[in-house]
């Protein structure tokens, strides 16, 4: 059925019926919902019911004897609703009314008994928005990296991986959940602002204020980093962490996710909100161990597979094959970044990331790492089709040589 899903939302029975009418009247919106009463917190069915619906714009019919209740309303869908575009209906003779309904997140605000041709205008004024944003930007591709135990070297994957992505595309976003920052001290960053800022300011962040909260890195690479002081288990409600991603992958191409030694519900929303999650551990016993456990924790009950793991500092063990390693674990091979200590100790002591340096094996490891991630095709359910193949013709070829493949080499 075409045209635009539209839900309306009022206080007055007689209302709804001239809302209805007046929609009906543009040809261009359908009503797919329509409701007497606002939602009244996060968890209403009324919210509930916009989302199932597949609203596409919501008429919040503001009550000039109770405006108040109208701005809650339009403020509470703006924050619980990804992609849904909010138009006021209320008297233009109430111009705080009107400043407070736009910064509660209207986009549009229209007069209360307004014709059908006021409407034609504000519908085509979304139909014209949309197809613009459709054409010049997509959704970034999140991917986020954990440890299967403490001291994998995830902080060094994730900081390495971004920078080669923004050096090979720009436009990359490195986010820091770990519950003590590491990542600006490989970036030689001093941030003033961070991620705990913009949790607590999501009700009014926008790409501006988001821009005023991040730290600008070498070469471009934006991050928005973890605590700097102590360590604080930053904590997201899913609504909140939704919300923070929905406009984070609208301003970015890429967004890496440090997920450093969470095992949390956090950890598990971020997995689900990602394209893949790279699992960091080294090819030794207890490491392996953990990593099955944590590939079963970040998937448990999503039926999804994303996971996949990164051998870091990777050294090749004879009798010890890769299908050892994920019968060990049950979670496939990705990436092996050979250990070379020697480069990486002091690329982090100075936060100048190992992968700006071609010239050695590990900056090049996290250079290819990069490109496969970035080339992956991406699969019906929103994760990557990231396959391990390495090609045993070539003994030059230093490890971790991936190729995009819906096959196994052999078979």
């Amino acid at each position: 059925m075409h045209g635009i899903a539209v839900t309306l939302l009022t206080e007055d029975k007689e209302r709804l019926a001239v809302l209805q009418q007046h929609l009906e009247g543009t040809q261009i919106g359908r009503n797919v919902f329509g409701h007497v009463g606002f939602p009244s917190s996060p968890t209403d069915s009324i919210l509930r019911e916009i989302q199932n619906v597949r609203a596409e714009v919501v008429l919040v019919d503001i009550d000039p004897g109770n405006a108040h209740r109208g701005i809650q309303a339009i403020e509470l869908i703006h924050a619980n609703t990804s992609e849904i575009v909010i138009f006021a209906v209320g008297e233009l003779n109430h111009p705080e009314t009107i400043v407070s309904a736009m910064r509660a997140g209207a986009r549009e605000y229209l007069e209360r008994n307004a014709s059908a041709a006021t409407m034609v205008e504000a519908f085509t004024r979304f139909q014209a928005s949309r197809s613009k944003a459709r054409t010049t930007s997509g959704r970034a591709r999140v991917f986020t990296v954990t440890n299967a135990k403490g001291g994998a070297g995830a902080t060094t994957v994730a900081v390495n991986t971004a920078t080669a992505l923004q050096e090979m595309h720009q436009r990359v976003l490195l986010v820091d959940f770990a519950c003590l920052g590491h990542a600006a001290l490989h970036l030689n960053a001093r941030p003033t602002f961070g991620l705990s800022d913009a949790l607590q300011n999501l009700h009014r962040i926008d790409g501006s204020l988001l821009k005023g909260l991040m730290t600008e890195c070498k070469d471009g690479l934006q991050l928005l980093s973890g605590p700097q002081q102590h360590p604080l288990m930053i904590a997201p409600t899913a609504a909140e962490l939704a919300r923070l991603f929905d406009l984070l992958v609208s301003q970015f191409l890429y967004v890496v996710v440090d997920c450093s030694n969470r095992v949390d519900d956090t950890a598990r929303m971020l997995c689900d909100l990602s394209n893949a999650v790279l699992l960091v551990a080294q090819a030794d016993v207890v490491s392996l161990w953990s990593a099955g456990r944590m590939r079963t924790f970040m998937e448990e009950g999503t039926g999804r597979d994303r996971v996949r793991l990164v051998l870091n500092r990777y050294k090749k063990i004879p009798g010890f094959t890769d299908e050892d390693v994920e019968a060990a674990t049950n979670c496939k091979v990705l990436w092996k970044i050979p250990n070379n200590h020697q480069a990486i100790g002091p690329a982090i002591d100075k936060g100048a990331p190992v992968a700006l340096q071609d010239s050695v094996d590990v900056g090049r490891s996290f250079r290819g790492l990069a490109a496969l991630l970035a080339e992956a095709s991406p699969t019906a359910e929103g994760s990557l089709d990231l396959v391990y193949q390495p090609d045993k013709s070539d003994k030059k070829k230093p490890a971790g040589r991936l190729l995009i493949s819906p096959l196994r080499a052999g078979q």
